[in-house]
């Protein structure tokens, strides 16, 4: 099977666990950047990323803080992401190649609030949206309201491009941060205002985790028509 196919196989499969948004990235100019060894690493040059959406309705409760009741639904979220993430790379592996599934939500190093790697950033490079005012991976079709996985892998497969779009003039995510740390400059993100918001939120017991969701309640999709043409096997 040629890269066309592989990629046809995998997205057609993800679409039949409930993956909504599904890429593929070149990472092998970029692999020195993973928390990851580089004997692991060694012939893993592209990345499978995943994207399943969020519940309107769930989020839909936030309004200035994070709810228990959408802290359970991001966590039920990722533990979807990392089943499927599993299914697909068995099957990687059954077809001869390998794969190495990267966790939707795990923290290696707290301080500094990183993972083995960037999903966000893998999303940008697989085409499926763009950094955000926000901090956070915006798409079209979901704007901010989903959550991603990786699998890294060595299986030949066809890549996608970046899109060339961004937030334009949508400012909703600016005016409604609790912690004042999302400007009109997505490059001007005040990191340390946002973390220290999530450590007060988690501190009230409002969630046990790190999240907010108040800017990703207001961040949508443009055009919600736009998911099924994601799906489409290419």
């Amino acid at each position: 099977m040629d890269k066309n196919n592989n990629y046809s196989v995998l997205k057609k499969f993800s679409q039949t666990q409930g993956i909504d948004l599904f890429g593929v990235a070149d990472i092998s100019k970029i692999k020195n950047e993973f928390r990851l060894s580089p004997k692991t690493l060694q012939n893993l040059d592209k990345a499978v990323c995943l994207g399943v959406m969020l519940s309107a309705s769930a989020l839909s409760e936030i309004e200035e803080a994070p709810t228990k009741l959408y802290f359970h639904h991001y966590r039920t979220v990722n533990t979807f992401l990392d089943q499927t993430a599993l299914k697909l790379c068995n099957m990687i592996q059954k077809k001869g190649y390998a794969a190495l599934a990267i966790p939707a939500s795990q923290i290696v190093d707290w301080e500094k609030q990183t993972a083995h790697l960037s999903h966000k950033k893998l999303g940008v490079m697989a085409g499926l949206g763009w950094i955000g005012r926000n901090n956070l991976l915006v798409t079209k079709q979901l704007g901010s309201q989903l959550r991603l996985a990786t699998i890294l892998t060595d299986m030949p497969l066809k890549t996608d491009k970046p899109v060339k779009e961004d937030c334009g003039s949508c400012l909703l995510c600016v005016k409604i941060c609790p912690a004042g740390a999302i400007k009109d400059d997505p490059a001007e993100f005040d990191l340390i205002k946002c973390f220290e918001k999530l450590k007060e939120f988690q501190k009230q017991r409002l969630v046990d985790q790190y999240i907010c969701g108040v800017c990703v309640n207001v961040c949508k999709g443009r055009d919600g028509s736009q998911l099924k043409a994601n799906l489409s096997p290419s």
